[in-house]
């Protein structure tokens, strides 16, 4: 159960979201307060077991972990922390000793500060290790889902989910990319034009070309029992699939 103590900053949710597992009340006040004025959100954790708890539902974008924790100290919460994933990491602690450090770094921590600390370092340092993790993370694949469809838009993959099995889809490039127009907007009626110039290629200018694709990616479809995809639309065109 999260503390009823904790908190958090009013920030946009597209700011990222720093998790501050620190016991010292007075210290975790001066952080919350620098790092919201940087436009950061923060949630705070008094002890490493809390800590650990908001980690798992929040999934913030970056842990501010005090080694010297109640509960469970900050190796401890560091180490559970490595075995879930990778939140980057930034040990705080007020032993200046070459063992913590290299402590810290072994378990997996991105980055230490030693107090007594200039909050406004303690900002930058947060600011550098966001830029560095984002950087290097790998782009977002781009995925349609829609019931038990997925495609996939990068690699030009198309698949079903049936029976607890995942099944390719076998489709042609005007397939997919009908296919992939309707699953856009699931619930939108498409008229045989827009479809025929956002899917089909140069030199198709037929809108009735339109439905002899659509009755091939049916047939595909029906193979696999799914019926009504893509669902007709009287004196329209079509749909993804029929209004429930």
């Amino acid at each position: 159960m999260s503390d009823p103590h904790a908190r958090t900053s009013p920030a946009s949710p597209a700011t990222a979201l720093v998790l501050i597992a620190e016991d010292e009340a007075e210290i975790a006040d001066i952080l919350i307060a620098y790092l919201q004025r940087s436009g950061l959100r923060t949630q705070h954790a008094s002890d490493g077991q809390q800590a650990l708890a908001l980690h798992k539902t929040l999934k913030p974008d970056l842990l501010l972990l005090d080694v010297q924790m109640p509960v469970l100290d900050g190796w401890k919460v560091l180490s559970e922390i490595r075995s879930r994933g990778d939140t980057p990491v930034i040990m705080l602690t007020a032993l200046d000793q070459d063992i913590d450090k290299l402590m810290g770094l072994r378990l997996g921590a991105d980055d230490y500060v030693v107090k007594p600390f200039n909050p406004a370092e303690v900002v930058a340092r947060v600011q550098a290790v966001l830029r560095r993790t984002r950087a290097s993370a790998p782009a977002a694949t781009q995925m349609l889902r829609v019931g038990p469809f997925q495609i996939d838009l990068d690699n030009h993959e198309a698949s079903v989910q049936r029976d607890g099995q995942t099944q390719t889809l076998e489709l042609t490039l005007t397939e997919f990319k009908l296919l992939a127009c309707l699953m856009r907007a699931p619930k939108r009626a498409f008229s045989r034009a827009e479809l025929l110039v956002n899917c089909l290629p140069e030199g198709d200018t037929q809108e009735r070309t339109v439905d002899s694709h659509v009755s091939k990616l049916r047939k595909k479809l029906e193979a696999l029992d799914i019926q009504g995809v893509p669902a007709s639309v009287w004196g329209v065109g079509y749909r993804f699939g029929a209004e429930p």
